[in-house]
């Protein structure tokens, strides 16, 4: 067994930046070069991103704990998510460390994450180390970011201890830090000793009562619900008496501590006790959740939870009622949806999932499109077939106006100076109001909105065609705002199959004409989904199935001289983006497809005749 770590020989450190800053880069680097790989042992690049959506797109969704050894001194290490819709994981995990080290692209500078992040540790009060990364760019501005950081603390209120930030240059991919921009560059032990010497020990009794408050929620085939958090006070012990207080007080549930886990490199292993100050893994209870208090049953108050910010974006998760419903997914059924939709709120603080007005479907509200759409490609991975309405904002009403307000984002854009004219007109379009614009050199600007988040959905595909792909939008919630008025959406149609069948290529070729299509010959349609985008405003049904008239004149002929141009496909979130009020993405293990939400043609025209007269 592995012997507790008391609190005067242990560091807790949680490593925050904007998306593709480079923390799981660095925390490789840390993990090797502190000894935590054996020598020759093969490991995965980006080693704490284990899930396959994270290792797909190449960032962070869940934050992870780790742990090293330097100096004889352990260090927790917390890995969080860059991207604001996981904003959750950042917010719930700084409450378990005594610092934080800011990593900061030397090229990027300061972006909207980053100042998300930045904002949270310092209302936490923790003093940041600041590492500026990536400086063997060849468009590093090392000394001009410093400097971007510096405004950003002070316009973000910090104090003078907070102002004296110690700043480190790094490579995390060349596994080095320097307290000189012209250092040797030789190894991270810069990074370690300055952890060490700045980040405290933590500050808590071993002597007290056990409690702590769960940060991260798991589940183990084996262990059943694992949960993650710091030790606030006193020690753990296998087998011990546990209880459970929510954060009113109220006692959830009893139980005993079965098996205690702690953090050593890359694994967890089962320790017999754990000290205060320390983050560990627990097992053995049944209904504790985030940020429940995991307790000795004399403690009475709860350990203190960070408040999270609300939900801005809600979908409705309904059942797949089309006429594919059950040939690809096991998991079909309201009964089955619910469950998952619930345990993923259970342990995602930033989720809410409610009871829909619609028969068998549900709300869920997250804080952005990216965060519900990996839900959703998660969901369909395990088996699941679900239809997804279009997203929408929430709302609310000014407590002292009484106006109604929508959610505001702030939007950075890195852009070429040929297409920053067609990015400020559409963005004016959508209700955006242009506040900075700036250059930010090799010919480019870099452009500051205030925009409704509503705005911006659907948009990001069409930024990066009017950019040719080289546009990159990061976006960060703003708060609320006044009601901005109607925004212009799609402004094409759709085409409709008006036959259920397979869809052959004479009936397609003849069909492109009329737009772009989605589908391509072989595959299966039914009356009421959509085919491709029609070139016109209005929809249109069309029939995908039709095949060529054969006569003792006219030969068959074969259909390969009949050449379609290749259809445009979509991502899930181009998808969720993409549909209107009116319309659903059929969501199944082996396919995403779009539909009308009323598949007969005469209850569509009913739905619509009763808009109209609302």
């Amino acid at each position: 067994m592995t012997l507790p770590m008391t609190p005067t020989r242990l560091r807790n450190i949680a490593i925050i930046a904007h998306v593709d800053h480079g923390k799981t880069t660095l925390v490789d680097q840390l993990l090797r070069q502190s000894g935590a790989f054996r020598v020759h042992q093969a490991v995965a690049e980006r080693a704490l991103d284990r899930g396959d959506l994270e290792r797909e797109r190449g960032i962070t969704i869940l934050a992870k704990c780790t742990s090293i050894t330097w100096a004889e001194e352990r260090i927790n290490i917390v890995d969080t998510p860059g991207h604001a819709d996981f904003g959750g994981e950042v917010e719930r995990i700084l409450g378990m460390v005594d610092g934080a080290l800011v990593l900061v692209d030397a090229a990027e500078g300061v972006l909207p994450q980053t100042k998300f992040v930045v904002g949270k540790a310092l209302a936490r009060g923790l003093r940041p180390i600041v590492v500026i990364n990536k400086v063997d760019r060849p468009d590093a501005r090392a000394d001009e970011v410093l400097s971007e950081v510096f405004d950003l603390f002070a316009a973000l209120g910090a104090d003078d201890h907070q102002l004296d930030f110690p700043t480190l240059y790094a490579s995390g991919r060349q596994g080095w830090a320097d307290e000189r921009l012209d250092g040797p560059r030789a190894d991270l032990s810069a990074l370690f000793d300055l952890i060490l010497r700045h980040v405290p020990a933590p500050d808590a009794d071993p002597e007290a009562p056990f409690a702590m408050a769960a940060s991260i929620l798991e589940y183990d085939n084996f262990l059943g619900r694992i949960l993650t958090g710091r030790i606030a006070s006193g020690r753990a012990r296998t087998n011990m008496a546990l209880k459970v207080l929510h954060m009113d007080g109220a006692v959830i549930e009893t139980g005993r501590l079965t098996r205690l886990l702690a953090f050593r490199g890359l694994e967890r292993v089962g320790v017999d006790e754990a000290a205060a100050g320390d983050i560990v893994a627990l097992a053995g209870l049944s209904q504790a959740t985030v940020p429940d208090t995991i307790c000795a049953p004399e403690v009475a108050v709860p350990v203190p939870a960070i408040p999270v910010d609300p939900p801005t974006l809600a979908m409705t998760f309904r059942i797949n009622d089309g006429p594919l419903a059950g040939r690809e997914g096991k998991k079909v059924t309201s009964r089955q949806i619910r469950e998952r939709l619930w345990r993923e709120a259970e342990g995602n603080v930033a989720i809410r999932v409610a009871d829909s007005g619609e028969t068998e479907a549900f709300e869920v509200s997250g804080r952005g499109e990216l965060q519900l759409g990996v839900l959703i490609e998660t969901m369909r991975r395990e088996g699941f077939e679900l239809t997804i309405g279009r997203p929408r904002v929430l709302t609310r009403l000014n407590a002292e106006s009484g106006e109604r307000e929508e959610p505001m984002e702030e939007a950075l854009i890195d852009v070429d100076e040929a297409y920053s004219g067609v990015v400020v007109e559409k963005m004016s379009r959508r209700k955006g109001e242009l506040t900075d614009m700036r250059p930010s050199g090799g010919g480019k600007v870099r452009l500051s909105f205030r925009i409704p988040s509503r705005g911006l959905i659907g948009y990001h595909g069409e930024f990066l065609t009017d950019t040719r792909g080289t546009g990159v939008m990061n976006r960060l919630f703003a708060g609320y705002g006044p009601w901005r008025g109607p925004i212009e959406g799609r402004r094409n149609g759709v085409l409709i199959s008006s036959a259920d069948g397979v869809a052959v290529q004479y009936a397609l070729f003849y069909l492109q004409e009329r737009g772009t299509l989605f589908v391509v010959p072989g595959e299966t349609v039914y009356v009421g989904m959509i085919l491709g985008e029609h070139s016109r405003e209005n929809d249109l049904e069309v029939n995908p199935i039709k095949e060529k008239k054969l006569t003792n004149i006219r030969a068959a002929g074969k259909d390969e001289a009949l050449l379609l141009t290749p259809p445009r496909r979509m991502s899930l979130e181009q998808a969720i983006a993409y549909v209107e009020d009116d319309e659903l993405v059929e969501v199944t293990p082996r396919a995403v497809r779009l539909r009308k939400r009323h598949l007969d043609p005469h209850a569509r025209k009913r739905a619509e005749r009763a808009g109209e007269a609302a």
